[in-house]
């Protein structure tokens, strides 16, 4: 297989996971309906820097750790699971009641700040997300060339991917905001997501490794 090939095959494949419903379309969704392009837009960035720490990690070693320990993968994986749970039970128990349009300043930026820690924190405390990455990006590094700085090319690709994808959700979502901001509308988006992420956060907690 070319490096040609290779790129080919990898945009397929990742193309199709990456419009594949997760927990990282739900917050991002979520973000964009209820506050806005921008808390929405650094919720996405947040998710792909997590992305990238775990490409860089796969390309360093780490990959490979959570693949042969199992001691490493359930503390990470338990982690992770609580903390979805967390975001989940906390946008059920007290939703969102009103939706305030932002106009800049130090509380717009401390939104979009939050939104930016919740991305990356959701994906850097799921250990899925490296194992998938040791497991899935050698498959498309081509004989010859280095399989870390080749994964984490790949993983980057797939990075810029989501990010277009969460642009066009973005995009989207954003006429809806004027039915969004209705209170009981707004109430009923948390609790939604609320329950999704604590569906994700069982799945995780639950999952076993393959």
């Amino acid at each position: 297989m070319t490096i040609a090939q290779s790129l080919i095959a990898f945009l397929a494949a990742a193309g199709l996971l990456t419009i594949t419903p997760g927990v990282d379309t739900a917050m991002v969704l979520r973000a964009a309906a209820v506050e806005g392009r921008r808390p929405a837009a650094f919720a996405a960035i947040g998710i792909g820097m997590g992305c990238l720490v775990w490409g860089a990690a796969v390309a360093l070693g780490l990959g490979a750790l959570l693949t042969a320990s199992q001691g490493a993968y359930t503390a990470l994986k338990w982690v992770g699971a609580a903390y979805l749970v967390y975001l989940g039970v906390r946008l059920m128990w007290k939703p969102r009641e009103r939706f305030v349009i932002e106009a800049g300043g130090a509380s717009a930026s401390g939104g979009a700040l939050t939104s930016l820690r919740r991305g990356l924190f959701t994906n850097l405390l799921n250990p899925k997300v490296g194992v998938f990455y040791v497991t899935f990006l050698p498959q498309f590094t081509p004989v010859g060339v280095s399989v870390g700085g080749y994964s984490f090319l790949l993983a980057c690709i797939h990075v810029v991917l989501g990010l277009v994808w969460f642009a066009f959700l973005i995009s989207a979502t954003a006429p809806l905001r004027a039915f969004l901001a209705r209170p009981k509308a707004v109430k009923t988006m948390g609790r939604l997501t609320g329950g999704v992420f604590i569906a994700f956060g069982a799945g995780l907690a639950l999952s076993r490794r393959a």
